[in-house]
């Protein structure tokens, strides 16, 4: 069986590549992020009532990657990039149809000159497609007792400091204000794959228009210059 589905909406977030989202929404809440609604669903009527809620569910599309297709084992990276699980045991985005679904809170809603929502602590990528929005229900799906297989709990976050160079170009920028806490937050979550531990490499994550270099020795991740 086949299905068609229309994005309802576009994600337009400080994430301009993969790397560096966060494995999981709400790790980094530093992250606003605005969900615009494509017309037809622009309309006021369809978010009527949703700024009631503080959650909300987006089903997303996973459109970098849906291209390579899918295999049946993946290599979850809390389990170090190397045991396999089935692909529906796991969040990866490879999957048989690319979806996503990520709870979010809703920071608020803009109705006037289209509708948009404002997103905090989203895990989604600048450009993604939505096909969705479900408002979150605490008392159906809150599962506190759930289990969580190999995700026994939040992962363990890297000290975060920064170097005289970056503090510098850091002052300089006229960039958003909330751009060192996100920094932080985001490298605080380690977001190098599992297999690469060279403590001499030196990496770089796009958030905004600014490529944030840095550097990893055991549990410090150093900022070391910001580039536009």
């Amino acid at each position: 069986m086949t299905y068609a589905f229309e994005a309802v909406g576009v994600i337009r977030s400080p994430y301009r590549e993969k790397f560096g989202i966060p494995r999981q929404p709400s790790l980094v809440n530093a992250a606003r992020v605005t969900l615009e609604l494509l017309p037809p669903y622009n309309h006021p009527d369809c978010v009527r009532g949703l700024s009631e809620f503080s959650h909300v569910w987006i089903s997303f599309i996973f459109h970098q990657t849906m291209a390579r297709g899918w295999q049946p084992l993946v290599r979850p990276p809390r389990l170090g990039g190397n045991a396999k699980v089935g692909v529906f045991a796991s969040r990866a985005t490879h999957r048989p149809n690319p979806l996503g679904l990520s709870l979010v809170e809703l920071a608020g809603v803009e109705c006037g000159n289209g509708v948009r929502l404002h997103l905090a602590g989203a895990d989604l990528l600048d450009g993604t497609p939505v096909v969705d929005i479900k408002p979150y229900i605490p008392f159906v799906e809150s599962r506190p007792q759930a289990r969580g297989g190999f995700v026994d709990g939040p992962p363990p976050q890297l000290t975060v400091r920064w170097s005289e160079q970056a503090l510098r170009q850091l002052a300089a920028l006229a960039a958003p204000p909330d751009l060192a806490l996100l920094v932080e937050q985001v490298l605080a979550q380690d977001p190098r794959p599992a297999y690469q531990d060279d403590p001499g490499r030196v990496y770089g994550v796009s958030l905004y228009c600014y490529n944030i270099r840095f550097g990893i020795r055991e549990d410090i991740a150093t900022v070391l210059e910001i580039i536009e």
